[in-house]
């Protein structure tokens, strides 16, 4: 597979084969008593029911690109992303991934809502990994860009969904990442907040950090990727240059139904 943009030819996060499902559990229509009188045939159909979020994807991503993943929603960008970030696990397939991940997935995931922005800023350093002497070096810096002021002293069940965004990419982007994933980010706070981010994350690109980037905006998936990845129901319809990925999802979707899934950011 050709590498864009001179990006290092080493992978470090590699899918082979990977399918992912989940069990599908329905209503007893004939009741628990039929149910009973028919065990064996019940758990079969009950075991035989399951959704399938990914189906059999292969992929790599690079060392120093900037990966994209697009598609409509539930066509299984988010659940790549939990997989990468291993809060997932695959149903079969083989996931290798060869650096510190540090995931910036769900608004306030990993957050303890009684502890404070400060606390919580410690305690996802110390889940990311590293030391409380290295969040330490870097609280002033991460408080100083969240841009929360005297709320960084307060609980953060206080906080609203914008300055959950703020503390979240503040953690993430401060902490010296080597594989950051990104889902959605740039579309949640003020826009005068969204272009700090678009232009730290551009700054990890000039740097050499790996990102995974999960979004409904083709514009910036256009602006930062080096190669983007359609998903089209539970599996791979294209990868490629961002341009011509972009433009057959687009195609193939139509502009309104691509505007109104970007609306909705329900992944």
């Amino acid at each position: 597979m050709e590498v864009c943009r001179g990006i290092m030819n080493e992978p470090v996060i590699i899918f082979n084969n990977v399918s992912k499902s989940y069990p599908l559990y329905h209503h007893l229509t004939g009741g628990l008593k039929n149910f009973l009188f028919h065990l064996s045939k019940g758990i079969r159909q009950m075991k035989g029911s399951r959704f399938e979020a990914l189906r059999d994807i292969s992929f790599e991503v690079y060392k120093g690109e900037t990966f994209g993943i697009i598609g409509r929603n539930g066509a299984g960008k988010s659940t790549t992303l939990g997989l990468i970030a291993g809060v997932l696990k695959p149903s079969s397939g083989k996931i290798v991934i060869k650096r510190r991940v540090s995931p910036l997935l769900e608004l306030g995931a990993g957050f303890h809502p009684e502890f404070t922005g400060r606390e919580n800023i410690m305690l996802n350093g110390v889940f990311l990994g590293l030391t409380r002497r290295e969040v330490l070096k870097k609280m002033d810096e991460i408080i100083e860009f969240s841009e929360l002021g005297d709320f960084i002293t307060q609980p953060i069940r206080v906080y609203s969904s914008g300055m959950l965004a703020r503390l979240g990419f503040s953690i993430v982007a401060h902490l010296d990442p080597e594989i950051l994933l990104i889902d959605e980010v740039l579309a949640v706070g003020d826009n005068e907040f969204q272009k700090k981010c678009l232009d730290k994350m551009m700054g990890f690109k000039k740097g050499g950090v790996t990102m995974v980037f999960v979004s409904h905006s083709m514009e910036d998936v256009k602006k930062i990727c080096d190669r983007v990845m359609w998903f089209e129901e539970h599996k791979i319809k294209m990868v490629g240059e961002p341009e011509v990925v972009v433009r057959g999802y687009i195609d193939r979707n139509g502009f309104e139904k691509v505007k109104k899934d970007s609306l909705g950011k329900i992944k």
